[in-house]
C-alpha cells in the first residue's frame, strides 16, 4: 500500500484489541478510531477441555480465528502427528507459534467454504474451535466431504458498549472496516445501522451478515485477510493507485 493514502481520514476499527489492522491504517496515514466493541471471554462448557485432553482421538485439529488458535495451540504442540488447518494466513500465523510447526492446509481466499474446499481432498475425524456464535458452514462442509466433525466453542464474543466519548468520535469518521460477522452484530446492537460514509467488509461473508443486520456496505476487501481490509479502506478513502477493490453492486 502507497505510504499515507489515508492521510486526514479517520478510520474505526472494532476488534477485540488494536492489532495488525490498525497499524496497516495508522501506516496509511489514518487517524485510527479505535472502538472495541466485543471482548473475547472463554466458553461456558468444558467441551473445549475435554477435547483437548483426548487430542490423540483426531487426524485433525481446525481454526477460524486467531482468538481460537490461541487457545488450542499449546495443545496441538503435545501432539506432533496431528494435522493443522486455519481459515487464513494471520490465523494460522499465530497457530504455528503456539504449536511449534507449519499448519498443514491454508485456504488462497480466508473464508469457511475455502477452507472446506481445501480440505476436501482429505479425510477423518476433525476438531473444530470455533467462536460461540460462528454458523454451521465449516462442520456442515467438512461433514458433506466425509469427515467425522466435532464442532466446540473455543471463546465467546461478549458485547461491550462504547462511551459517549467514542460514539462521538465515531461520529466525526469517514469510514468503519468489519473484519466479522460478530463485528457487525456487535455495531447494529450497540450503535445502530448508522454508520460512517465508508463501510468496507472482509470478506462476503462479513458482507453478507452486515447487509443481514441493516448496514450497507460500501466495498468487500478483494483479498479476504486484513492486509485486503486495509488496501480496500486505502482504495475507497485514498489516492487510488490500482490496488484490488471489489466494490459491492446493489
Amino acid at each position: 500500500m502507497a505510504a499515507r493514502r489515508l492521510a486526514g481520514r479517520r478510520v474505526v476499527t472494532t476488534r477485540d484489541r488494536r492489532g495488525r489492522l490498525d497499524g496497516l491504517l495508522a501506516a496509511a496515514g489514518a487517524d485510527v478510531i479505535h472502538v472495541p466493541l466485543i471482548s473475547i471471554e472463554p466458553p461456558l462448557d468444558d467441551h473445549l477441555a475435554v477435547a483437548l485432553a483426548d487430542l490423540d482421538a483426531f487426524d485433525w485439529l481446525v481454526v477460524t480465528s486467531r482468538h481460537g488458535a490461541e487457545r488450542v495451540g499449546a495443545a496441538a504442540a503435545a501432539h506432533p502427528e496431528l494435522r493443522l488447518a486455519a481459515v487464513g494466513s494471520a490465523t494460522a500465523a499465530v497457530l504455528e507459534e503456539a504449536a511449534g510447526r507449519a499448519v498443514d492446509v491454508v485456504p488462497p481466499r480466508q473464508t469457511g467454504a475455502d477452507l472446506v474446499a481445501a480440505l476436501a481432498a482429505h479425510a477423518g475425524r476433525a476438531l473444530v474451535a470455533q467462536a460461540d456464535r460462528a454458523d454451521d458452514t465449516l462442520a456442515a462442509g467438512l461433514v458433506a466431504c466425509g469427515f467425522v466433525v466435532d464442532a466446540v466453542t473455543a471463546y465467546r464474543t461478549v458485547q461491550r458498549s462504547p462511551t459517549w466519548r467514542e460514539r462521538a468520535a465515531i461520529a466525526t469518521a469517514d469510514g468503519v472496516g468489519f473484519a466479522s460477522g460478530s463485528a457487525v452484530d456487535a455495531w447494529v446492537d450497540a450503535i445502530g445501522t448508522d454508520t460512517p460514509p465508508v463501510v468496507v467488509a472482509i470478506g462476503p461473508t462479513t458482507a453478507a451478515a452486515a447487509m443481514h443486520r441493516g448496514l450497507e456496505v460500501t466495498h468487500v476487501a478483494a483479498d479476504h485477510d486484513v492486509e485486503g481490509l486495509a488496501t480496500a479502506m486505502a482504495d475507497a478513502l485514498g489516492v487510488t493507485d490500482g490496488l484490488a477493490v471489489e466494490a459491492v453492486r446493489s
